[in-house]
């Protein structure tokens, strides 16, 4: 096996390549304006599709940032907001949201990957590591 492709099968560049993935996609569709995640603002009081396009486009711009920032230099306090991030999406659709239980179970490595590398980086001991 070459060097660099050795480099990139580790087990950090492994989950920050799928952690990537996972937020260029929803960064993607989120830009799209998918229209079937309309429904995850409903509960919120948010019905207004304009608004819901305006978020979506927000929260697309911000997901595709944090995919390249986690690919170029993958920032302790980034991967947490990520895990987090993930874990909201998978809950907002149960029991908020109209989807059933196995949806939020589905999602698991939408939290998962994150949090994981997250630990492979290394838990910070003081508030300055948050953001190295």
């Amino acid at each position: 096996m070459n060097s660099r492709l050795h480099a990139l099968c580790t087990p950090q560049w492994i989950l920050r390549i799928a952690v990537a993935g996972e937020f260029i996609g929803h960064g993607v569709f989120a830009l799209q304006g998918k229209e079937g995640w309309f429904k995850y603002f409903t509960p919120f009081g948010i019905t207004d599709e304009q608004t819901i396009v305006r978020m979506l486009l927000i929260v697309g711009i911000i997901d595709l940032l944090l995919a390249i920032h986690v690919l170029v230099r993958p920032v302790r306090g980034l991967v947490l907001w990520m895990a987090f991030w993930g874990l909201w999406t998978a809950l907002v659709r149960w029991p908020i949201g109209p989807d059933p239980f196995w949806d939020l179970v589905e999602r698991s490595a939408n939290w998962g990957a994150p949090l994981a590398l997250l630990l492979l980086m290394g838990w910070p001991k003081k508030f300055k590591e948050w953001w190295s």
